[in-house]
C-alpha cells in the first residue's frame, strides 16, 4: 500500500470523496506548460454540470483533443494523461495488456459488482499481494475494505479509466460464461443445421452482463473476437491433464490467454465443430472444417479449423484468413522494386509453371493469392484446386480437393483442363500424378502457379526430380521459383536508430556479401508491441 499518497491530502483530489478535481488537474497541466490558459478557463467554467461532476477528470481533458504546447506532436490523450499523472503523484502507471493478465485468477479477487463501483481492475495475484489498477490515485476507500478481506499487500497502478471500463466487462463475462458452462449440466450450446460452407456467424456482443447468456456461445464468441483484436493468425484449444489452455499465435510467437476447466474445454470445441460443419461425435480421428465470421469493423474473416487428437482429449487448431491480410500489394508482402519487377515479369508470361516454395506457415498462400488476384481481369479464367480452399475469392472458381470420392489434385487438374482456363492455381504438388497434370497444363498454353514444400528456390527441382519428373520437362515449362520466410517487423512505435558495423552485418551473409545498409532501427520495445520491439511480419524472397 502506498502510505505517503494515503496520508497526504493532495492538492489535486477532493479532500472528502478522495477523487481528483478537475479544477485542480487543469491548474496542474497548466502549471506544467503542458495546456493554454484559455483552454483551462474554458474548460473549467463547463465543470460544474452533475454529468461532469460524475467523470474522471481526466477523461473530461482528454475529450478536449488538445495537443501539448512542449510538442505539438503530442496529443493530450488519456494514455498522456495518466502517465503525466502517475509522474506527477509518484505512483506506477500501467497499460493494460490482456494477454499478460491471468483472467480466471484475478476475476476470483473482487466481484464485477464492486470492481464497477469503484472502477478498480485486479491485474495480479502472489502468494502475498494483489495489484489493482485505478484511475484515482487517492481514492483509498476500497482499499481499506479490501486490506482485512484479502490478507495480502495491496499495490495500485495508475491505468486509463476507459481501459479498465472495458476489459472489467471482458474479463468478467468471459470468466462468469465459463463458470456458467462448467456448472452446466448439458455443458453444449443447442446446434442449427448448417447447410452452407459460407454460413455466416454473427459476433453479436451486448456490451453488459446477463444472466441468460448461452454460456459456451458467449466464450465462442469472445474468443474469436479476441484473437481478431490482437491480430493473432491461429488459436490453439489445447486439453492438458488438469484444464485446457487457450493459445494464440501473434507475429509468429504462442502466446497463453486463458486455462479454462476441461469440460468447458470439451463444449468449447464441439461448439466450433458444429460451427465449422465437423462430425462433433467423432473425436478419435482427425477432421478439418471453415466457418465464416465477421469482425467488430464489420469486415468477413474466414477460419479453418483442423482438430487431431492427442493424450488428454481434442486438440483443435484455427488458422486465421483475413482477406485484408490475404490479398495484398507486393510492397505490403516485402518485396522490393526489384525483386516485383521479376515476380510482375514472370507472372506475366503466357503459359509455364510459377512455384511458391517454403514450409508451412511462411505465407505462401498470401503470396499466391495476393498474385492470383492481380492476374484475375475479366478477360481470364482463373481455376484452382486448393486442399482446402484457404480463402473463397469471386473472382476465383475454386475447387476443393475430397479423397473421399477420389478427387485428388491431379483429378482436379483433368477437370480444369476441360473448364477452358486461362491460369490454374493448384494447392500443392505432392506426388508424380499432380507435377505431371502440372507439366501438361503448362504445355497446353495455360499458366500454372503452384506450392512445393522445400527450404530454398533451388531445391524446387530437386525435388520435381525426384517425384520423377524429366530434367528436360522441367527446363521446357518451369518459368521461375520463389522461396520465402516470414521474419517479424521492427515495432514503428518505438524502434531506434541504430548504425550497423561490418562486424554486424557480415556474419548475416555470410558467406555471400553486400552492402552495408545506411540506416537501420533496433527494437526497444513498448506496449504496443508487448516489449517485444517486434510488431507485424513481412516476407524475405529468394527469387530463381
Amino acid at each position: 500500500m502506498n502510505t505517503a499518497l494515503k496520508e497526504t491530502t493532495h492538492p489535486l483530489a477532493d479532500p472528502v470523496t478522495g477523487k481528483l478535481l478537475l479544477t485542480d488537474v487543469l491548474q496542474a497541466l497548466l502549471a506544467d506548460g503542458l495546456i493554454a490558459a484559455e483552454n483551462c478557463e474554458l474548460l473549467a467554467s463547463l465543470s460544474d454540470t452533475p454529468e461532469r461532476k460524475a467523470q474522471n477528470a481526466l477523461e473530461v481533458i482528454a475529450r478536449s483533443n488538445w495537443t501539448s504546447r512542449k510538442d505539438p506532436n503530442q496529443p493530450i490523450d488519456l494514455d498522456f494523461l495518466v502517465d503525466w499523472l502517475a509522474g506527477r503523484v509518484g505512483m506506477p502507471s500501467k497499460r493494460i495488456d490482456p494477454l499478460k493478465i491471468e483472467v480466471s485468477q484475478v476475476t476470483r479477487v473482487v466481484s464485477y459488482a464492486y470492481a464497477s463501483r469503484y472502477r478498480i481492475i485486479p491485474l495480479a495475484v502472489t502468494a502475498n499481494s494483489v495489484t489493482f489498477g485505478t484511475a484515482e490515485p487517492f481514492l483509498h476507500e476500497w482499499e481499506e475494505e479490501l486490506a482485512p478481506i484479502l490478507s495480502k499487500v495491496i499495490n495500485r497502478q495508475l491505468c486509463n479509466p476507459e481501459d479498465i471500463d472495458r476489459y472489467l466487462l471482458e474479463f468478467y463475462s468471459l470468466s462468469k460464461s465459463v463458470l456458467g458452462a462448467e456448472s452446466d449440466q448439458n455443458g453444449k450450446a443447442g446446434a442449427a443445421a448448417i447447410q452452407n460452407l459460407e454460413q455466416l456467424m454473427e459476433l453479436g456482443r451486448s456490451g453488459k452482463l446477463d444472466a441468460n447468456d448461452q454460456h459456451v456461445v458467449n466464450i465462442v464468441d469472445w474468443l474469436l473476437q479476441y484473437a481478431f483484436e490482437q491480430r493473432a493468425s491461429d488459436i490453439h484449444l489445447e486439453p492438458r491433464r488438469e484444464q485446457g489452455q487457450v493459445r494464440f499465435r501473434i507475429d509468429g510467437v504462442m502466446h497463453d490467454v486463458y486455462a479454462m476447466p476441461t469440460p468447458v474445454m470439451i463444449a468449447v470445441t464441439s461448439r466450433l465443430k458444429i460451427l465449422g460443419r465437423m462430425d462433433v461425435a467423432e473425436k478419435r480421428r482427425p477432421q478439418d472444417g471453415r466457418l465464416k465470421t465477421r469482425n467488430t469493423d464489420g469486415k468477413e474473416v474466414e477460419l479453418r479449423l483442423s482438430t487431431m487428437p492427442i493424450a488428454f482429449g481434442e486438440k483443435m487448431v484455427m488458422r486465421i484468413f483475413d482477406p485484408d491480410v490475404l490479398v495484398k500489394d507486393q510492397t505490403q508482402l516485402g518485396f522490393d522494386a526489384r525483386e516485383a519487377g521479376i515476380w510482375n515479369r514472370m507472372l506475366a508470361q503466357p503459359h509455364g509453371i510459377l512455384l511458391v516454395t517454403g514450409p508451412t506457415g511462411s505465407g505462401k498462400t498470401t503470396t499466391l493469392y495476393s498474385s492470383l488476384e492481380k492476374l484475375a481481369v475479366p478477360e481470364v479464367n482463373v481455376c484452382t484446386v486448393e486442399d482446402p480452399i484457404e480463402l473463397v475469392v469471386p473472382a476465383f472458381n475454386q475447387m476443393q480437393v475430397q479423397h473421399n470420392i477420389d478427387l485428388d489434385f491431379a483429378a482436379g487438374i483433368r477437370t480444369l483442363l476441360r473448364q477452358d482456363p486461362d491460369i490454374i492455381m493448384i494447392g500443392e504438388i505432392r506426388d508424380l500424378e499432380t507435377a505431371q497434370m502440372a507439366v501438361q497444363a503448362a504445355l497446353t498454353g495455360h499458366l500454372v502457379l503452384s506450392t512445393l514444400h522445400t527450404n530454398d528456390a533451388p531445391s524446387a527441382i530437386t525435388r520435381l526430380l525426384e517425384l520423377g519428373v524429366p530434367y528436360y520437362l522441367i527446363r521446357s515449362t518451369l518459368i521461375g521459383v520463389i522461396a520465402q520466410r516470414l521474419v517479424r517487423t521492427v515495432c514503428p512505435h518505438c524502434a531506434e536508430p541504430h548504425t550497423l558495423t561490418e562486424a554486424d552485418w557480415n556474419p548475416l551473409l555470410a558467406p555471400w556479401k553486400a552492402e552495408l545498409p545506411t540506416q537501420a532501427k533496433q527494437p526497444v520495445g513498448c506496449l504496443e508491441c508487448r516489449n517485444t520491439g517486434f510488431r507485424g511480419r513481412a516476407g524475405i524472397y529468394e527469387i530463381m
